[in-house]
């Protein structure tokens, strides 16, 4: 038990290792994907007390087996509810044991420790998360750009006033094309699935 505590204080459980694609469905995350509607892992990294587990979806996290106790919790971070940002990674020095990729994704910053010897497939996570970042950022400036769009059009329009006969359909017309048009940007602007970035990135 203080061997495990000791361990822990001193990071040395936490290096994760990366799961070979065979072997996906041996992890406790795996039973978390949303298989049923089209998710898949992609790239999977555990380590003593935690499981990384990156879908085409989202980011799940598996967070438990401290030493001080044995509870898991699990973490789903959908990546068009929680962007990606500041993507980084610190590569081992002479002595470490680890590299680290560090990221944030919504509001939660992630440092994630991986063995040495497994730069390489790290560096295809890497440019797998910058590439989503990049998609992520184009996709908010358009929608900005469609917002301020419509509030353009709507001070064009301010001194337009309905036809007191026609109100209720044009009113009607009116919400109608609003509803579509903010369906559409949103559906043309919000990524839920990066399924290609993955393929494109992930070699292993």
């Amino acid at each position: 038990m203080f061997k495990k505590i000791a361990s822990d204080a001193l990071g040395l459980s936490d290096i994760g290792k990366i799961i070979k694609k065979e072997d996906f469905d041996k992890a406790q995350s795996d039973d978390f994907v949303l298989t049923e509607d089209g998710e898949k892992i992609y790239f999977l990294i555990k380590s003593k007390s935690d499981e990384y587990c990156f879908t085409n979806r989202a980011l799940i996290h598996l967070d438990g087996d401290k030493a001080t106790s044995n509870k898991r919790y699990i973490y789903r971070y959908d990546y068009y509810q929680h962007p990606i940002k500041n993507v980084s990674v610190e590569t081992a020095g002479t002595i470490d044991l680890d590299l680290e990729i560090k990221f944030h994704i919504g509001d939660h910053y992630l440092s994630i420790d991986i063995a040495k010897d497994e730069g390489e497939a790290i560096a295809d996570l890497y440019k797998s998360l910058v590439a989503i970042s990049q998609i992520q950022e184009e996709n908010d400036r358009m929608s900005a750009f469609a917002k301020d769009s419509i509030g353009i059009a709507q001070n064009l329009l301010h001194d337009n006033r309905f036809h007191e006969s026609d109100l209720s359909r044009e009113f009607n017309e009116s919400a109608n094309f609003a509803y579509d048009w903010f369906k559409q940007t949103y559906k043309e602007n919000t990524r839920k699935d990066f399924d290609d970035v993955f393929e494109k990135y992930i070699q292993n």
